[in-house]
């Protein structure tokens, strides 16, 4: 099975794995037996030495990341099988085979039982994110496996890792193509085309995990003035054009996002479209020119990472929610987002509901949000549900 290191939890540690929760953490390890290094296969027993799981190791507070709660050999087979079976999903939500959408998450970490590991597809490209030095190391097996499984849909492979990798850890950080070269940077998303830059953008370049909400937004954005805040490239922007809005405004603090919303928009629509991107501060701007609009979308970066700034990360939520909810026309729509993982779907409510109680303006929730189905939860690991959002209505 393999001749891996030991790690023994301390007594009562062990009910999360026994729940099938994929991680342990640094303060339920009672001690440890065998040469292991960052990165290294290791094995999970509890203080009745009774096996629990395999999983990377890694010095941190998550010092391992479990992926099989079975006592199975870790060789290539196995990688394979786990990658063939998030490539079936994603075939039988239909992504290989639409011509109107072809970027997509492949493999979603936990969810797709490789935690650590996120690859999305761009019409041809795979980005791989590797998130622990135990799934960066092989990163050219991942890709023999890809080329593979994928066929000629895949034409590259992109490895982006550098800023995903723990902080400390101990691997020469590189980037870039693991094989091939792209015949194409634009995809098509609901049959919208959008410029990506995966070598230079945040996460793999797009924020995939957005294109059914984005989608959603057709539904409420006609006739409407809509201003798209941390609009990024302008996702949420195109979709507002394409349903017929009457202006929209793209705010981001970064000069090259902006500068991608503009060519997004001139992708789409020939003839231009009422659209204006602005480099500045969300909450100045939003301060000054919020009274202008009756659509809003509220999509910042994770405001919160770790669970010790998560009180001032809701200070943050409730100050931006507080001042688009007070400045929005009677009878707007706010499309409210958090991406922090940390930020539980109820901490989001109740920061919604302070924020809203403190305009004392009438609100309503008219919907709520989350992350598509190529970003599959692992039922028992419910901080994968990290992107939560709300459909709110300024009444009065």
């Amino acid at each position: 099975m393999g001749d891996y290191g030991k790690i023994i939890l301390k007594s009562g540690k062990d009910q999360s794995l026994m729940r099938y929760h994929p991680w342990v953490f640094s303060g339920a390890i009672k001690k440890t037996k065998g040469s292991f290094q960052e990165g290294d296969v290791v094995k999970v027993y509890n203080n009745k030495d009774q096996f629990l799981g395999l999983g990377h190791y890694q010095p941190g507070t998550i010092a391992v990341r479990v992926f099989s709660f079975d006592d199975v050999p870790v060789n290539e087979e196995f990688w394979k099988e786990r990658l063939a079976k998030a490539l079936e999903l994603r075939k039988m939500l239909g992504f290989l085979r639409h011509r109107e959408t072809n970027v997509f998450r492949l493999v979603n970490a936990e969810g797709d039982g490789l935690p650590g590991l996120v690859i999305d597809y761009y019409n041809g490209t795979a980005v791989i994110q590797a998130h622990s030095v135990g799934m960066y190391r092989p990163l050219q097996l991942f890709t023999g496996m890809l080329r593979e499984l994928l066929g000629e849909r895949l034409q590259s492979v992109y490895n982006k890792s550098s800023a995903s990798l723990p902080h400390k850890a101990s691997i020469e950080r590189e980037e870039g193509y693991l094989w091939g070269r792209p015949l194409h940077h634009t995809v098509m998303e609901h049959g919208l085309a959008f410029r990506v830059n995966w070598s230079e953008g945040q996460k793999t370049g797009f924020y995939v995990d957005q294109r059914e909400n984005r989608d959603l937004l057709r539904y409420y954005a006609r006739n409407a003035r809509v201003l798209n805040l941390f609009g990024y490239t302008g996702g949420f922007s195109v979709y507002a054009a394409a349903a017929g809005c009457r202006s929209v405004v793209t705010v981001d603090s970064s000069q090259k996002a902006i500068a991608l919303a503009a060519e997004n928009m001139r992708l789409n629509f020939e003839h231009g479209a009422d659209h204006e991107g602005v480099v500045r501060d969300a909450f100045e701007y939003l301060h000054q020119y919020g009274d202008r609009f009756d659509l809003m979308v509220l999509d910042p970066p994770a405001f919160a990472k770790h669970y010790n700034v998560l009180p001032n990360a809701i200070q943050g939520y409730k100050k931006l929610n507080r001042l688009a909810i007070g400045k929005i026309q009677p009878g707007g729509i706010i499309f409210t987002f958090s991406c922090s993982q940390v930020m539980s779907r109820e901490n989001f409510r109740k920061m919604a509901f302070t924020a809203a109680a403190n305009t004392g303006r009438k609100v309503r929730v008219l919907g709520q949000m989350s992350q598509p189905p190529d970003h599959p939860v692992d039922i028992y690991h419910p901080e994968g549900e990290y992107l939560k959002g709300l459909i709110l209505q300024v009444l009065d």
